[in-house]
């Protein structure tokens, strides 16, 4: 029998010298960049699990950054280290070898943390508890996950992810990253195309490997059953990068039924009469609109409900959106950020689902913090008088231009009586 250490041996000896050791590309680095908003001028990166540093080369070159590139296996740096000073960028890339779970960094050491392909190594939920100490204020988490893209996998895709690293949906890994404390600044699922520039060039690695070499057969076998994995089932998983930024600790999760009358309670105080309280009430139990896990709340620390905010169906021109409303938050939590929070965290579950376009009826001066923007600029309208500043949409997915989302005029639920 072949001992692990050969077979551990063989593998890197398959993936040296390749372009990538995970799915990916350079257009989804920019993309992912492009997320992560304005940064510093000359960004503090951690590139964890980095290997060779595809990324790390293009985060030092294209975003001006100090890169600190950290893997476990010193060929990969050294494969860094001679291309960092073939591109001139050897002032701007640190190569370390450290564990990722193990990092001598002070708190708040980077504006940038950037894990493609790589934080499976720690598991998803480690990698957002362990890194967060490390951002300084205002900075953001990059990391791209594997995860089903469908409900129902098929027994062989199951079996054979739950033996490697077991997967979850993109709507659990959100909500573990809302629940760890996370806002989402962006979601990007990752092209088939990223899949084939990691496959094609290891497949041919693996075609013209010599078989008889120590723990090269087990090592072709692994990587030969993974790339029929993805060819046979590519339908049923993929990677997604994750942009996200800490927020301040106001937890917010679905309702329960046990919050149904706290929630009533929460929108009365609120508002100061019970017309936005019936109004849940009364979206509650129209099956059109409500949508189950869309209707969220904030906690205090003592785990008092502080603030509710609603996402129901409507339509645009008989085309699918989201109205946002209401949005209540107790008085004596009111301008202590547990209402941005709320509404944060409800959003995310929205881009979870898939939902693409959320409107909202409401201060112009409030809800631009989110990303809304006069509805008007996207060709939709109200079906009634209202200024045109307070009428606002979000895209939550994909471009952000009126040619991707429906035009036309706005029909609530008719519990809103309009």
């Amino acid at each position: 029998m072949t001992d692990n250490t050969s077979i551990t041996h063989a593998f890197f000896a398959l993936h040296h010298g390749l372009p990538r050791q995970g799915p990916g590309s350079d257009a989804t680095t920019r993309r992912l960049l492009s997320l992560a908003g304005a940064l510093p001028e000359r960004p503090r990166v951690l590139d964890l699990g980095c290997g060779p540093g595809r990324a790390a080369l293009l985060l030092a070159a294209e975003a001006g950054a100090e890169v600190t590139a950290v893997d476990l296996h010193e060929p990969f740096l050294d494969e860094l280290r001679a291309s960092a000073e073939a591109r001139g960028l050897t002032g701007s890339i640190t190569a370390v070898n450290a564990d990722m779970t193990e990092l001598p960094h002070p708190d708040g050491s980077f504006d940038l943390i950037w894990a493609e392909s790589s934080a499976y190594a720690v598991g998803f939920d480690t990698a957002l508890r362990a890194w967060r100490r490390l951002l300084a204020p205002g900075g953001a988490l990059v990391l791209t996950e594997c995860e089903w893209t469908t409900a129902e996998p098929s027994a062989a895709a199951r079996a054979f992810w739950d033996q490697h690293y077991p997967l979850r949906t993109g709507e659990e890994n959100l909500r573990a990253a809302t629940g760890a404390g996370y806002s989402v600044l962006g979601v990007h699922a990752q092209p088939e195309s990223d899949w084939d520039e990691y496959y094609g060039p290891l497949g041919a690695r693996a075609d013209a490997a010599a078989p008889q070499s120590p723990g090269m057969a087990e090592a072709l076998a692994a990587t030969r059953e993974e790339i029929a994995m993805r060819r046979e089932h590519g339908t049923e998983f993929g990677y997604t990068g994750y942009v996200l930024r800490p927020v301040d600790a106001w937890p917010c999760r679905p309702e329960t039924e046990s919050d149904v009358a706290t929630v009533h309670a929460v929108n009365a105080a609120a508002f100061g009469t019970e017309n936005e309280a019936d109004l849940v009430d009364a979206l509650r139990t129209d099956a059109d609109a409500w949508l189950p896990g869309l209707s969220y709340v904030a906690q205090a620390p003592d785990g008092e409900v502080a603030a509710h905010a609603l996402l129901t169906r409507c339509r645009v021109d008989g085309a699918p959106a989201l109205a946002l409303a209401p949005v209540a938050v107790l008085p004596k939590y009111q301008r202590t950020g547990a209402g941005s929070a709320v509404v944060r965290a409800l959003l995310d579950a929205a881009r979870a689902r898939g939902e693409r376009l959320v409107l909202v009826l409401g201060h112009p001066a409030y809800y631009p913090r989110f990303g809304f923007k006069p509805a008007s600029g996207f060709g939709i309208r109200p079906g009634f008088e209202v200024p045109d500043e307070a009428m606002m949409a979000l895209v939550l997915n994909g471009p952000d231009d009126s040619s991707c989302v429906p035009q036309g005029t706005i029909r609530y639920p008719a519990a809103f009586g309009v």
